[in-house]
C-alpha cells in the first residue's frame, strides 16, 4: 500500500522586480489540516533582506524531518518496551557542504536527543543505544535520504 503525502508552496512575486535576483525568498508552506509555515531561502545561501530568518528554510525543515521521525519511532519502541518516556528533546545539525559530485547538500546529520524516562522505567544506556539504532532502521525519512545521520544521545 502507497502513501501519499502532500504540501503547498506558495510564492508571490508582488510588486518587487524579478530580473534584478534580489526578489525575496519568502514564502508559505501549507501542510494538511490547514497548519501554514512561513519558509525562505536560508540567509546562509540569499542574503537578506532577500530571505527571512524568521522563516524555515528547506535545510532546516530537511533536518526536522529527520529529527521527527527518528523520536516518533524510538518513542513507539520504547512504548513497546513498557519504558516510559517523560520527555525528549533533541537539537539537531546538519551540515551543508559539497558532497562527492561537487554538488551542496546536506551531507551530515546528527541527531542529539536528552531522553527523560520515568524513573521506574529508567533503561541502562546499551538498551537506549539499541532503542536508537531500531529507531533509525524504521525511520522512513532517514531511509529516504542519502545524508549521513548520526545519533549522539545526551544526558
Amino acid at each position: 500500500m502507497a502513501h501519499r503525502y502532500t504540501a503547498e508552496t506558495i510564492w508571490h512575486r508582488g510588486d518587487q522586480p524579478f530580473t534584478d535576483k534580489r526578489y525575496s525568498r519568502a514564502h508559505l508552506l501549507r501542510f494538511d489540516g490547514g497548519i501554514e509555515v512561513p519558509g525562505s531561502s536560508s540567509p546562509l545561501s540569499v542574503p537578506l533582506p532577500m530571505s527571512i530568518e524568521a522563516a524555515v528554510d528547506p535545510e532546516e525543515a530537511f533536518v526536522s524531518a529527520i529529527s521527527s521521525c527518528h523520536m516518533l519511532w524510538f518513542l513507539s519502541i520504547a512504548c513497546q518496551r513498557g519504558l516510559v518516556v517523560d520527555s525528549y528533546h533533541d537539537a539537531a545539525e546538519g551540515v551543508m557542504t559539497r558532497n562527492e559530485q561537487g554538488r551542496m547538500a546536506v551531507t551530515h546529520v546528527t541527531l542529539r536527543p536528552r531522553i527523560v524516562f520515568a524513573e521506574a522505567t529508567q533503561p541502562d544506556a546499551d538498551a537506549v543505544m539499541t532503542m536508537h539504532h531500531e529507531a533509525h532502521e524504521a525511520c522512513f525519512i532517514a531511509n529516504s535520504v542519502k545524508s549521513e545521520i548520526v545519533v549522539e544521545p545526551r544526558a
